[in-house]
């Protein structure tokens, strides 16, 4: 790929999100004023996302997604609701948007590779909606199923993006995380805004700081590749990611492209709190629009964050109704985000919903072997450190509020008991200011998930692995909010960092800049040995496994209803690469994770089982590929080390034949007689 035409995929897509903002930016001024510039960014894809998927539902092209939003241009443009003087006013947070955007996309041009972890589930998704963009999306591990097993809207919105730039989807895979940082960046900075004044930049601190734990492997001179793996695995048996492990990791899984999501909705949620009783009944319904938009997309996104926003949705919505009691009995507004809200958010994607088949959480249990106070505290420390000192005063007042401490210390859950007190003393305070709010919301998670943990088959030991995991990364986009929204105040009332007028003013800003564009390639090498200096994320392939490279490409060739057999070893190993790349489905890949989603009903065993038969006994062959509708078989390296691969080449059609690999075709006449 050269780097021209990678160059104009960064700009189609780029332009894309551009258009896409500007069109939707007039109509959300009523709700979000001057901060509906940035709020049309993450709102914008949220709603193209909407319109793409529901003309995958009728299955017409994804493409015409895009034409509302054009119109929607043309008619604003026409009726001047552009000027230059609002363009010039706004530029900051188009500045935010891209200095975040090709910071990240810097660090993924060096570190490029599918290669590991769920990169290649998380291609195999792009791949498959990208190949076949229908809703659901066909599973490309799981011949005759499809994606509606599991959360795929993110990638679905991003993968339809990438069509309509012109992208291939190893491209699109590098372009998601630079996006996600950058949406999510712009929003964090406009509820900064609100939040926090002259430091709105603040907030947006909530993506880029790292864990004590990071700091004290980095201090004890550990590898790079040790310190980013052991900062997430403190807590035995779990997993706690914070946001820029999950950026620099490279890997675009649900509940990264979710982060976005949440930051924008935290927006939301402070526009709201903070501004409904001023707005008009126009405004208030683009707040509820928004809400609903962002709110209905969680559980299609990553789910585990509804279990948290729809309580917060409802938190907002009794406050409103509570604090306008007894001002206009004609004011029925709070109802409407209250329940107009909750409502709308499931009526906007009730046939996503009405298809899931998902295998759920199989009830809530009792957590028996809670996290240890030290790795608890390098987990979460930097951020309980500030709820502490914010909570001093608070504490010399009402030193009672200790005691909130001693059930969870009885019962045998310190690291609770540590998130209990500053819990408690910001409720006690008594205030419904944003700051306070998702500060304890997201203290009170850390207090919940020490002790519950929601069932799932994840096995005994790595029993509450997925609880800690998901919740913990929402405690620490709310915490993260909120503590730098209280260290913001805390330089407020000091004077520190008075506004700067003239020249100097652009000083900070350009050394930002500088160093954005420096460090990535200051940041250690992350591509485990398989190169980079390109957003192609399977350029690899070319020199490491050149025969699967070339054999891929030619696959990629290959139109209509395709189905292969390809060898599968296992998850998180190099097996299932072919439906990886390409997004062709095959009879079965990645074993673990399709259980996961299936359950016993999946019949994996037998499929891997079949697979087995396919390649080791020739009689078997034909009549198995016509029980997958499998058009290809797919002879490799891999399928040589892992079968002792004995095929009827005479009753198949060899159709490539290169580098060691060999793919047959079953013929049309074969596979009609099935």
């Amino acid at each position: 790929m050269s780097p021209d035409a990678t160059l104009i995929y960064v700009v189609s897509w780029l332009a894309i999100l551009k258009l896409l903002q500007m069109a939707l930016w007039p109509n959300l001024r009523r709700g979000f004023a001057d901060l509906a510039y940035p709020a049309a960014y993450p709102a914008s894809v949220l709603l193209f996302t909407l319109v793409s998927w529901y003309l995958g539902l009728v299955h017409l092209p994804v493409q015409l997604a895009l034409l509302p939003f054009v119109l929607l241009l043309g008619y604003h443009a026409a009726k001047r609701h552009y000027t230059w003087e609002e363009l010039a006013r706004n530029v900051k947070w188009d500045a935010i948007v891209l200095i975040c955007f090709v910071f990240l996309l810097e660090v993924r041009f060096l570190n490029p590779s599918i290669s590991f972890a769920e990169k290649f589930m998380d291609h195999a998704f792009l791949a498959s909606i990208m190949r076949s963009p229908v809703v659901p999306p066909l599973d490309p591990w799981f011949a005759g199923g499809t994606l509606d097993v599991y959360y795929y809207l993110g990638h679905w919105m991003m993968g339809v993006l990438g069509l309509c730039a012109g992208a291939p989807s190893p491209v699109v895979f590098n372009l998601v995380l630079p996006t996600v940082l950058a949406l999510a960046a712009v929003s964090l900075a406009a509820a900064g805004h609100i939040l926090c004044r002259r430091f709105f930049w603040l907030p947006v601190l909530t993506l880029f700081v790292v864990n004590p734990s990071f700091v004290a492997l980095a201090l004890a001179g550990e590898k790079a590749s040790t310190i980013m793996w052991e900062s997430t695995r403190t807590i035995a048996d779990t997993i706690t990611e914070f946001p820029l492990f999950s950026m620099l990791w490279g890997d675009p899984h649900a509940h990264v492209i979710a982060l976005f999501n949440q930051a924008f909705f935290l927006l939301v949620l402070t526009v709201t709190a903070t501004s409904w009783t001023t707005l008009r009944a126009r405004g208030k319904a683009v707040i509820c629009a928004c809400a609903a938009l962002s709110l209905g997309s969680m559980p299609l996104v990553n789910t585990w964050d509804v279990f948290v926003y729809a309580p917060a949705t409802l938190i907002v919505g009794a406050y409103l109704w509570w604090r306008t009691r007894g001002q206009d009995t004609a004011d029925r507004s709070p109802l409407a985000f209250l329940v107009g809200v909750p409502a709308g958010a499931v009526a906007l994607y009730l046939p996503y919903y009405l298809q899931l088949d998902s295998q759920g959480i199989g009830g809530i249990g009792i957590v028996h072997s809670p996290s240890e106070p030290l790795a608890f505290l390098l987990v979460h420390g930097f951020f309980l450190l500030v709820f502490f000192a914010v909570c001093l005063d608070d504490l010399r007042k009402k030193p009672y509020l200790l005691v909130c401490a001693f059930p969870f210390l009885l019962a045998g859950y310190p690291a609770a008991a540590i998130a209990a007190v500053p819990m408690s003393c910001l409720l006690a305070r008594r205030r419904f200011r944003p700051r306070e709010v998702f500060g304890a919301l997201g203290l009170g998670i850390l207090v919940l998930i020490e002790l519950f943990y929601l069932k799932d088959n994840m096995g005994e030991t790595y029993y509450r692995m997925n609880t800690v995991f998901k919740f913990s990364m929402v405690a620490w986009m709310l915490m993260g909010v909120s503590a730098f929204a209280f260290i913001a105040e805390w330089a407020e009332r000091r004077g520190i960092a008075p506004t700067v007028r003239g020249r100097r003013q652009w000083a900070p800003l350009a050394a930002v800049v500088l160093v954005i564009l420096i460090l990535p390639f200051a940041l250690p090498d992350l591509s485990h040995g398989h190169g980079g200096m390109t957003l192609d994320g399977l350029a690899y392939l070319e020199t490491q496994h050149p025969g699967d490279a070339a054999a891929i490409a030619f696959l990629g060739t290959l139109e209509g209803d395709i189905t292969i057999v390809e060898a599968e070893g296992g998850d998180y190993s190099y097996y299932s690469r072919v439906s990886s790349s390409t997004g062709i489905p095959a009879v079965i890949g990645m074993p673990f994770h399709e259980q996961m989603w299936r359950g016993s009903g999946g019949d994996v065993g037998a499929r891997m089982a079949d697979v087995r038969a396919i390649y080791e006994r020739p009689e078997t062959t034909i009549a198995l590929m016509k029980k997958y509708g499998a058009t290809h078989l797919y002879v490799g390296e891999a399928e040589r080390d892992r079968y002792r691969v004995s095929i009827p080449a005479g009753e198949l059609e060899e159709v490539y034949s290169a580098g060691g690999v060999q793919i047959y075709r079953l013929p049309p006449a074969a596979g009609s007689s099935a």
